[in-house]
This record gives C-alpha cells, sequence and structure tokens, in this order.
C-alpha cells in the first residue's frame, strides 16, 4: 500500500511539473520583460521626426511650398499628401520623443494648411518620433476630440518637452464609453496617462 501511494505522488509531482513549471517560466518572462521599460528618447540629431498625412485639397498648387513650411523647423522628414477628396481629417497624432517645439510648429502649420486640429490619438498608438496630420487611420476609440482652448494650451511657448507631452496625455485620454451598434460600450483602448 505504501509504495502505491509514493507512486501516486510522483505522477502527480510529474504531471504538475509538466503542466506548471512552463506557465510559471512564462510569467516570469512577461514579469521581468523589457518590453514593458519605456525606452529613453533619441535626441533628433540623431534619429529625425516623420511627418506624415495630408494637406487640404486646395493647396495642391502650393504644395511643395507647404510642404518646405513644414520641413523649415529642421530635423524633420516629411511625407505629407494632398488629400484628394474634401476636407482632412482634423486629427493630429504627436510621438513622445517629438520636442515641443517641432510638435507645436507641425500644429500650427496643421492648422493652416489642413482643415484644422480637433482630435489627438493617445501616444501608446504612436511611434515615438512620428507625427500624423489629418491622419485617418486611427479608430474613434483610439483618440478624443479637443476644444480650440486646450489646443491653445498646446502651443504656450514657455512649455518644456515633458511639460508638453504630459499636457498632450491628460487631453488625449478617450472617453470610458464609446457608441457600438446605438448603444455605449466601454472603451477597450483606453490607456492612463503617466
Amino acid at each position: 500500500m505504501m509504495h502505491t501511494k509514493n507512486d501516486r505522488l510522483r505522477q502527480l509531482l510529474k504531471h504538475y511539473m509538466k503542466q506548471g513549471v512552463p506557465v510559471l517560466v512564462i510569467l516570469g518572462l512577461m514579469v521581468t520583460s523589457p518590453v514593458f521599460a519605456e525606452k529613453k528618447c533619441e535626441p533628433v540629431d540623431k534619429k529625425r521626426i516623420k511627418i506624415e498625412g495630408f494637406i487640404s485639397k486646395s493647396y495642391r498648387k502650393q504644395r511643395k511650398q507647404v510642404f518646405k513650411e513644414f520641413s523649415e523647423i529642421g530635423s524633420t522628414k516629411v511625407a505629407l499628401r494632398v488629400y484628394p477628396m474634401g476636407e482632412t481629417s482634423k486629427v493630429i497624432a504627436i510621438g513622445r520623443c517629438v520636442p515641443a517645439y517641432i510638435a507645436q510648429h507641425i500644429i500650427r502649420k496643421s492648422m493652416e494648411y489642413s482643415t484644422g486640429v480637433e482630435s489627438l490619438v493617445q501616444q501608446q498608438f504612436i511611434h515615438t518620433h512620428w507625427v500624423g496630420v489629418g491622419v485617418t487611420m486611427f479608430d474613434e476609440p483610439s483618440q478624443q476630440i479637443v476644444s480650440a482652448e486646450q489646443v491653445q494650451q498646446l502651443l504656450k511657448q514657455e512649455l518644456s518637452d515633458e511639460e508638453f507631452h504630459v499636457l498632450y496625455r491628460k487631453l488625449s485620454v478617450p472617453n470610458a464609453l464609446v457608441p457600438f451598434f446605438g448603444l455605449k460600450s466601454p472603451n477597450v483602448k483606453i490607456a492612463q496617462p503617466n
């Protein structure tokens, strides 16, 4: 009888070792993974800021001059296009490593050469050194509507890079509930600002 209890114990131990150890290893790797650590921003002289998106169709004939104005701030790579129909999206997306002076320049130019700025995209969905002007690739749950006064807060000259991004993250947190087939459903794309 004693022999069978020990055999059962060994069999159970082997079973749990086969099932439990891989799960514990995976959990351990996830907890210590460097993916969750926020990397330090590379300076713009080493990694330029890419500006993509659209300008209004009404500026088609002046597009070269407009693209030049977007890039006059320096340390940028402009890949804008003329929006083919109607008005551009009123969305702007700014990565967390974009210096405040570049971001503010792009916001001003967006207000001048696209339909305006009325929505901000959460930084968690944006590459660190990227700015989207009049972009349509982000769905409504990943952005937040902002007022003209809030946009003016972002344009204050005295904001440091850190203060600018703290304010941007605060203003870009989307609503907790979003419309879904006529109902209000919880927004799964909410990421709280740091």
